[in-house]
């Protein structure tokens, strides 16, 4: 063979003459003929071997010159030949290569069959992939999720092909081939013949894939030989680079495949030069559009994750990232650096450099905390997450991260928010501190383990410790020194000079005995005063001769003065214990010092220890009333997490943490289903799956939990809680019978539990009863013989419990439709009720009311006859009452005179008890109130009930031929008179609204004898002033007001009275919650009424108005009372010190805005009211309130309308205060282009104010608004109007010339100027004369928004209450010519008019 095969760079090159022995096809096969060709082909191939496509490559060429048109099969036949080609080359290459006697002509023919094969077989396969890839899209599934058959199954056979044909090219390049080239240099076109097509079969939508996992793990490994054998390693990271900025979806495949290059391959360097190319993106290029920056991000995160420890030495690169402006780049560098600290930098056996990389790349984390965009923020949370639960975060960082992240609670962005929930769970279930978090329990251990160490440092510090050095060694260190004092000493000088130095030492007194002198002078050594001890050395051989100590000092010589200094301070062994009592604190051990700091150092890390945990639990503490606040939030994420929160932290006993677990306990009532089944869940986890080895510990841990949620729990949570039991109760659980069982051994005292824990049992006994009644009425008795028997009044709270529970069992709770449930009168358990209720009224037990109320309600549900029962209860009351007057009995100091007409006594002079006094008042009106809903509840239900069984009963005596007639005549009356099917109905409300009026309160009925008594007490609040008989009087005259129209209107003076000018707070509320009630039952009366409730919301005591707020809320949203201006008073609540009323008021205006265009039409009004000179609010609150309110206007046409709107109240405003208010409110609204057009057009309204800064900054403020994001068209409009603002407002209206005026001077020549005046505002209705067109309907929308002029008011009449020296009681009441007359008439909404539980 002469030639060589050249891989081309184009197809068409082979065709054309090429250089000396270079291949050129001869022979390109038409394509009829192809079919004979490959015959011939795959019979060579089966005699010759893979050697036969040196012979047979122009038919291959062929095929791939006609791939267009050739059929399916002819591809499909070329493709297994070449693949069955490249395999045996695979398998016959391997001896040949390990042969050393390989000729050049063989080794040129295998060489050249390598490349012809190779360059076939990976041509083919581009061209079948593309075509697949066509194919693919042309039969896409549609609507009908169907696709063509032909298409599916030819995809189908190259998906299983393709990986043959991949797996026959690793096989061969896996061998070292290199040898077949001269100086085994590889030509670079062979190798981008074959990366070409795996780059070409990367780029299939479908690689990602599960199913195509079999054929991208081929490619990896393919390409991963090449980087490794054939030196495509920058080859190889240009290309990734490139797929990446144009294929996004390839880049969890790209990371996969470098992982695999870095650590199967060892092509570490891969790694670099990738991060390289993408560190030296700027940001300019990543902020293009298609630079692939989302494909980088997602890149670099999974590279992260696969090989961190790869990342290290390339990430000063990838960090000047963090200071451009892609976001999504800031975030994969963020999430590379948390991988890198969990996996890599993290543990205690870091060197000093890896722990320099860790706290500088935790640094760098918290930075981007804050970081502009939410996004980022959010990411960096969730690695902080990651690392908090991987534990790899350093103890000294996580009161410092802890206090970022409760910071991070209050972001505006709700993903941000939740991710710093879900690290704030995440750092309370892996802290490393305790499994109790509360600061109060580490207040003690603190304190104490604080003194401890405190006092250790002071006995240290006091002792002196240091290192002991035997007395030798000491004589040793000083001995030098020590003896030039000596020689000093001894030396004779001048008289002066001695006695110089003689002041500067400290006298010495003379010593008893030579022993003392001895110890003085050791001392002095030891405290390194030489001087002092060398003199008083000398003067005591003077005083004790005879001493031995001092003996060798008869011959004074520094020789003799040094051995007796050394034998005082060393000392002879016998003398060592004694003169060691008397000496300065030895020095200690080195031993014994290490042990002393091992010591210390281990209560410093103790008090620190105690003093993070401290910290941390504070931390959390703040969290939780951060986060518990979240729970009512509008977005569902946000409210799950803040429940899986609670959860967390009440798991770990975190000090308030039941506060958000009974805060979220309303939401189980939540429309969201997703909230409510996560608080059940959560209260499943909490409190209703216990521990414990026996069902009977597991029930007792059970009815611990719940109870300890009841101990202080309201009346709303208790009647939450019941949901969630009951609905454990009706599960089946296998604990039902054994909790039942605890609790009744805890109601009934077997087990020895305390009051709170009694109450609780009951509760839940029924809150049990909701599933299963019998677990209530079966144990009747025992209820009545433990709580409601002989100790009755010794525990009301226990009593009025067990008849909360007994409710349970009655059809009103169960909602029964079939008989009545009723007990007779004469039953156990109203025997009991009424004597405690009766017993009661004398006594002054403040538990009695709660009680009377709920067991007068538990008598009017359960009872047979129950007004009869409450009839005789109010005569034996009274009686009770009257007993105790006739006594004498006087309990309470605090009383009061009964006069004559009073029901209870008949004598002048008499004395009561008020607390008993208004404990009667308050049965009275109990009763009152029970009875009329028992009248338009249970009897009207039983009414009805009635009926409709007579009804069936009729119907089915009547045969099929009677229902026929009935039937058409009844279609004809209907037709003739109307609907009559609810004249029955209408007869049956008739007849109790009837009753209501004329029985109830007549003069044989008990309850008209004490309707005088309560309206004197009320009317007469100087006489009867004792608070609980004001409070009594007033609420259950309110509640006789319940009974029909008459006693409401005779009294309803009487009660505003009491609601305006009471000195009670807690009488106002009720008069409040009274007067709702009676507005829902007779809105015709109340109507004229509804200013003097709004005016509640302006009283100084907060819980009236957070009463009034509440009341005024319901009848809004009800459409009990009509929107009227006076909401302004509610809007006012907003910026309430209370925040609970503020929220209360914000939650009014959000369900408000729910009705159509409700905020919008009362918008310009509020505005009036609240600029108003005479109600003195400041700008700053009137802002704050109309931003609020602003915000819930969004349609475009409301925006326009309401900039016409206020532009023309700028004509009627008469201050610089409106004006700027005006001018404010424009200013919040979100201008358009209608909008802005409209303020145009209203120029002549506004423009005389502009020199006033109130007024021209916020209209300045609007066009800074228009100008962002607007087209260039619009902002040249934005920009000429903006000069014309600035031009009146620093000229003056007066010297600047109006369009309008230029565009005359151009016309007419005229130079006169005008001047713009604002028109005065006309009065009266506007007149068209003839000839002239009616004002627009814009102009008359206006002039229903102009600002009234105040009315003449009477002048307010002098309401006085009188004293106990007055004799005109009625002088606290309204006059008649007070009470407001009815305006506009409201119809009934209902013919039973709807009742407070």
């Amino acid at each position: 063979m002469s030639w060589d095969f050249f891989v081309p760079v184009c197809v068409g090159d082979l065709v054309k003459s090429g250089g000396i022995n270079q291949y050129v096809v001869q022979d390109v096969v038409p394509v009829k003929q192809l079919p004979p060709y490959l015959s011939r082909f795959k019979a060579a191939l089966r005699s010759q071997g893979p050697l036969c496509i040196l012979e047979h490559f122009d038919t291959g060429y062929s095929v791939l010159q006609h791939c267009n048109s050739v059929e399916l099969s002819v591809k499909e036949d070329i493709l297994e030949l070449l693949v069955q080609v490249v395999s045996s080359l695979a398998a016959s290459l391997p001896a040949l290569l390990a042969s050393t006697s390989i000729s050049a002509a063989e080794r040129k023919d295998k060489l050249n069959a390598v490349k012809m094969s190779v360059y076939l077989l990976c041509k083919i396969t581009e061209t079948l992939e593309s075509e697949s890839y066509r194919q693919s899209i042309v039969t896409a599934p549609g609507k009908g999720g169907k696709k063509g058959k032909a298409g599916g199954e030819g995809l189908l056979q190259w998906d299983s092909e393709r990986e043959r044909v991949l797996q026959a090219l690793v096989q061969l390049l896996q061998l070292d081939i290199r040898s077949l080239w001269s100086l085994s240099l590889v030509e670079e076109e062979f190798i981008s013949c074959v990366t070409c097509c795996c780059y070409k079969l990367l780029e299939n939508p479908t690689i990602s894939h599960v199913k195509s996992k079999p054929t991208r793990d081929c490619i990896i490994h393919l390409l991963g030989v090449l980087i490794k054998k054939y030196s495509h390693l920058l080859g190889a990271s240009v290309k990734v680079i490139q797929l990446l900025q144009h294929f996004e979806q390839l880049s969890s495949v790209l990371a996969q495949a470098v992982f695999v290059w870095s650590t199967e391959y060892g092509v570490r360097a891969i790694i670099g030069e990738i991060i390289r190319e993408i560190g030296q993106k700027s940001s300019d290029e990543l902020a293009r559009e298609g630079s692939g920056v989302k494909a980088f991000s997602s890149f670099l995160s999974e590279l992260g994750a696969l090989v961190p420890e790869l990342m290290i030495p390339n990430i000063s690169v990838l960090i000047t990232h963090l200071e451009g402006e892609s976001h999504t780049m800031r975030v994969a560098v963020c999430e590379v650096l948390g991988e890198i600290l969990v996996r890599v930098l993290c543990g205690d056996r870091l060197d000093e450099s890896g722990k320099a990389d860790r706290d500088r790349f935790f640094d760098t984390l918290q930075e981007h905390l804050h970081d502009i965009h939410s996004h980022v923020r959010a990411r960096v949370l969730q690695v902080y997450t990651r690392i908090v639960n991987s534990k790899a975060l350093p103890l000294c960082r996580y009161s410092e991260v802890m206090g970022l992240t409760v910071g991070r609670l209050m972001d505006k962005s709700i993903n941000v928010v939740k991710s710093a929930i879900q690290l704030l769970a995440a750092f309370i279930a892996h802290n490393p501190y305790s499994c109790k978090l509360s600061s109060s329990d580490m207040k003690k251990p603190l304190e104490k383990e604080t003194a401890k160490l405190r006092e250790m440092k002071e006995k240290l510090e006091g002792k002196a410790p240091v290192a002991v050095i035997k007395a030798s060694e000491l004589w040793a260190a000083m001995e030098p020194e020590l003896l030039v004092t000596v020689r000093a000493e001894l030396e004779p000088t001048s008289d002066a000079v001695r006695e110089e130095e003689d002041g500067d030492v400290e006298e010495e007194k003379e010593a008893e005995d030579d022993r003392a002198t001895a110890v003085k002078i050791a001392q002095y050594l030891r405290v390194n005063k030489y001087r002092n001890a060398v003199r008083l050395c000398v003067r005591a051989h003077s005083c004790f001769p005879e001493s031995e100590m001092f003996a060798a000092l008869a011959t004074l010589t520094p020789e003799t003065l040094i051995n007796t200094l050394a034998l005082l301070f060393k000392g002879s062994d016998e003398d060592t214990s004694e003169l060691s009592q008397n000496l300065p604190p030895t020095p200690q051990k080195e031993g014994d010092k290490e042990e002393v700091d091992g010591e210390l150092k281990k209560q410093e890390m103790l008090v620190q220890y105690l003093r993070d945990t401290e910290t941390f639990a504070l931390q959390v503490e703040k969290a939780i009333s951060v986060i518990n606040t979240m729970l009512y939030m509008k977005t569902t994420s946000v409210v799950q997490e803040a429940v899986q929160f609670c959860v967390t932290v009440c798991e770990f006993s975190v000090a308030n943490s039941v506060s958000g677990v009974r805060k979220m306990l309303p939401l189980v009532w939540s429309t969201d289903a997703a909230i409510k089944d996560a608080v059940v869940q959560a209260y499943r986890r909490l409190y209703l799956n216990p521990q414990g080895d026996t069902s009977r510990m597991k029930a007792q841990t059970l009815v611990d939990s719940l109870s300890e949620l009841m101990v202080d729990a309201s009346l709303g949570t208790i009647q939450c809680l019941e949901e969630i039991v009951q609905e454990f109760f009706g599960s089946g659980s296998n604990l039902q019978s054994t909790v039942v069982q605890v609790l009744w051994e805890r109601f009934t005292g077997k087990r020895e539990t305390s009051g709170l824990q009694r109450r609780a049992a009951v509760l839940l006994l029924g809150m049990a009863a909701r599933a299963e009644r019998e677990v209530v009425l079966s144990n009747l008795d025992t209820l009545c013989s433990v709580a409601l028997g002989e100790k009755v009044t010794e525990d009301f709270l226990l009593a009025r419990d067990t008849v909360f529970t007994i409710c349970s069992i009655t059809d009103h709770v169960r909602q029964s439709k079939g008989a009545p449930f009723r007990l007779p009168q004469d039953h156990q358990l109203f025997t009991c009720l009424t004597q405690a209720i009766a017993e009661g009224v004398v006594m002054e037990d403040p538990y009695w009311q709660s009680f009377m109320e709920q067991a007068v309600r538990l008598i009017y549900f359960l009872a047979e006859s129950p007004d009869q029962l409450c009839s005789r209860l109010l005569q034996r009351s009274a009686r009770l009452l009257q007993d105790q007057i006739a006594e004498g009995g006087e309990i309470n100091k605090d009383t009061t005179q009964i006069q004559d007409g009073s029901q209870e006594s008949s004598e002048q002079g008499e004395q009561v008890n008020c607390v008993c006094l208004a404990q009667l008042l308050a049965l009275c009106g109990c009763v009152a109130f029970w009875q009329v809903s028992h009248l338009e509840r249970s009897v009207s239900a039983e009414l009805r009930r009635r009926r409709g069984e007579t009804e069936e009963r009729i119907e089915k005596e009547m045969g099929p031929s009677s229902k026929a007639k009935q039937a058409a005549n009844e279609s004809a009356m209907e037709e003739e008179l109307g609907l009559m099917g609810a004249s029955a109905e209408d007869t049956e409300a008739e007849l109790i609204r009837k009753i209501c009026e004329t029985e109830l309160l007549a003069e044989e009925n008990l309850l008209c004898a004490f309707l005088p008594l309560l309206v004197r007490v009320c009317s007469s609040p100087g006489r009867y002033s004792h608070p609980q008989l004001t409070t009594a009087a007033c609420l259950a005259l309110s509640q006789y007001m319940m009974i029909s129209p008459s006693v409401c209107e005779e009294n309803i003076r009487l009660i505003f009275t009491v609601l305006e000018r009471s000195a009670l707070p807690v009488v106002r509320a009720n008069a409040i919650i009274a007067l709702g009630d009676l507005t829902v039952r007779f809105p015709n009366i109340l109507e004229p009424w509804t200013q003097n409730l709004y005016a509640r919301l302006s009283d100084d005591v907060p819980s009236v108005r957070q009463t009034a707020v509440t009341v005024l809320t319901q009848l809004v949203l009800k459409d009990v009372l009509k929107v009227k201006g006076q909401v302004s008073e509610v809007a006012v609540l907003l910026i309430d010190p209370e925040p609970h009323i503020a929220s209360l008021a914000l939650n009014f205006f959000n369900e408000l805005a729910t009705k159509d265009n409700a905020i919008y039409n009362l918008l310009p009004d509020i505005i009036s009211r609240l600029s108003d000179p005479e109600r003195g609010m400041n700008s700053e609150d009137f802002n704050t309130i109309m931003k609020q309110l602003f915000s819930y206007i969004t349609k475009e046409r409301q925006t326009e309308s309401l900039v016409e709107k206020l532009c023309q109240r700028f004509r009627t405003a008469k201050t610089e205060r409106q004006w700027c208010d005006l001018a404010m409110s424009l200013s919040l609204l979100s201008m358009c282009e209608r909008g802005f057009k409209r303020l145009q057009e209203c120029w002549e309204c506004y423009s005389d104010k502009l020199t006033e800064p109130g007024v021209y900054q916020p209209l300045l403020s609007i066009t800074a608004k228009l100008r962002r994001g607007a087209k260039l068209q619009f902002k040249a409009q934005v920009d000429e109007f903006e000069k014309r603002l600035t031009a009146v407002h620093t000229r003056g209206l007066e010297n600047v010339e109006s369009p309008e005026m230029d565009e005359n001077q151009n016309e007419g020549g005229s130079s006169e100027k005008t001047v713009l005046q604002t028109p005065l505002a006309t009065k009266g209705r506007p007149r068209t004369k003839r000839g002239q067109s009616k004002p627009s309907v814009s102009s008359r929308a206006a002039d229903s928004f102009v600002t009234p002029q105040k009315s003449r008011k009477s002048k307010k009449p002098v309401i006085t209450f009188s004293s106990d020296e007055e004799e005109d009681e009625e002088d606290a009441v309204m006059e008649e010519s007070e009470t407001p007359k009815v305006t506009t008439p409201i119809a009934r909404t209902s013919r039973r008019a709807r009742l407070r539980n």
